[in-house]
């Protein structure tokens, strides 16, 4: 079983979502756990990443080890692409 690590903040945005969202969220999480390959491959800047449809929102993720799965980003389609390309590029300069 894999173990899902989320980051303050990401954690912080799902407790603020509306219910309905958050109730899609969470069993979209529970279903990465059960086959974590079954989200999108992302490519070029965004290789080695995954994404995860709920609704109008995305979920992107990454998978660590064969025991962690780590999310990077939660948001609606239109931008979470390019959030997620600036997460990554913040990442790298630390």
């Amino acid at each position: 079983m894999y173990k899902l690590v989320v980051p303050d903040d990401i954690r912080k945005m799902i407790r603020t979502m509306h219910p309905s969202l958050k109730k899609k969220i969470k069993s979209s999480l529970k279903m990465i756990l059960s086959d974590p390959h079954s989200g999108k491959t992302l490519m070029d800047e965004l290789a080695g990443l995954r994404s995860f449809k709920v609704s109008s929102f995305r979920i992107i993720y990454r998978i660590k080890s064969p025991e962690q799965i780590e999310l990077v980003a939660i948001g609606p389609r239109e931008r979470i692409y390019e959030e997620t390309f600036r997460i990554i590029q913040k990442k790298i300069e630390l």
